[in-house]
């Protein structure tokens, strides 16, 4: 297949490079400027997301498009921040299918990254692809996000969109921000650590969207998180094990509030999440409970479970 990625130089979006490239599709990057490290025989294009559709040339023949790019959400929420996470998901999104409605042959695949805060914190309420939107800045931000990418359906295009959890993997996400407290024995819990933290391997991730492109049964709305979804107190537990130290100092509520102001609200809330649509559409997870798969991502070679399933 012929696959145009947005965002191929990002956390996820280089591994997918990686992959698609080495499944044998051509790829056709779009960013602001071209990085190292991308695979040798993609063609690259540069794109101002926030501006104006993509350049003819990246969409016209394409049979799969794939959005990534987008402004981190974890950083304190200024007006300025919320503007540019706005304008990185919503803006974008509407300015590509413009690009893909636009072209002569029309992509026929759109696969749009989301994440798992749409739903808000619904506290023990689980949570699959069904479940309603909830309310403040994230779930407003998500449910707009989809919305654009949904209008690719109007010239027949297949939309999956991937509402994404906590990405798992050691050069980056949530994942590096924990591990120096943790590797210098200074890690705990997050406020009360009961909220849930639904979490997804790399090779997972990178998996699902393989399959979302291939997979004619990948549409809609599909849970990017794992089966078994953990209390922040088990996650801290598991992380301290996987490092071999102990996780006994709990960060307050307070002090997150005063760190990352209205952000906090993602660090101190959480969303018990299943990948109900996800599974049904014939995804199987590789990695699904989080102790081995901790020390799998800290130490792939270290014994009997980095050379298994994280089950």
């Amino acid at each position: 297949m012929r696959i145009t990625l947005s965002g191929g130089s990002g956390f996820i979006g280089r591994r997918l490079a990686a992959a698609l490239d080495a499944r044998g599709h051509q790829l056709h990057l779009l960013g602001r400027s071209p990085k190292r490290g991308l695979p040798a025989g993609a063609q690259f294009t540069i794109w101002d997301a926030s501006t104006v559709p993509p350049p003819p040339i990246a969409i016209e023949g394409a049979d799969a498009i794939v959005h990534l790019a987008g402004e981190p959400v974890s950083q304190r929420w200024t007006n300025d921040v919320k503007r540019r996470i706005r304008s990185s998901r919503v803006d974008s999104t509407n300015l590509l299918v413009q690009g893909m409605g636009a072209a002569q042959r029309k992509p026929g695949v759109l696969v749009c990254a989301s994440a798992i805060g749409y739903y808000g914190d619904r506290g023990e309420e689980q949570l699959s692809e069904a479940a309603k939107p909830g309310d403040g800045f994230l779930p407003e931000i998500c449910v707009a996000w989809e919305e654009a990418a949904l209008r690719a359906k109007e010239f027949g295009a297949r939309v999956a969109l991937l509402r994404t959890g906590i990405v798992l993997h050691p050069e980056g996400g949530a994942l590096r921000q924990m591990l120096p407290p943790f590797k210098w024995g200074v890690g705990g819990r997050l406020g009360s650590g009961e909220q849930w933290m639904s979490w997804i391997h790399m090779d997972d991730m990178v998996d699902l969207y393989v399959h979302a492109i291939e997979s004619s049964a990948a549409q809609g709305a599909l849970n990017a998180a794992g089966p078994n979804p953990v209390r922040n107190r088990e996650f801290t537990e598991a992380l301290a094990r996987a490092v071999r130290r102990p996780a006994i100092l709990p960060v307050p509520a307070a002090a997150l509030r005063i760190l990352f102001g209205e952000m906090s609200a993602i660090i101190l809330g959480g969303q018990r999440v299943v990948p109900q649509a996800t599974e049904l559409s014939g995804f199987a997870f590789r990695h699904t409970a989080i102790g081995p798969t901790l020390e799998q991502l800290l130490h792939p070679a270290g014994g009997p479970s980095a050379n298994r399933e994280s089950r």
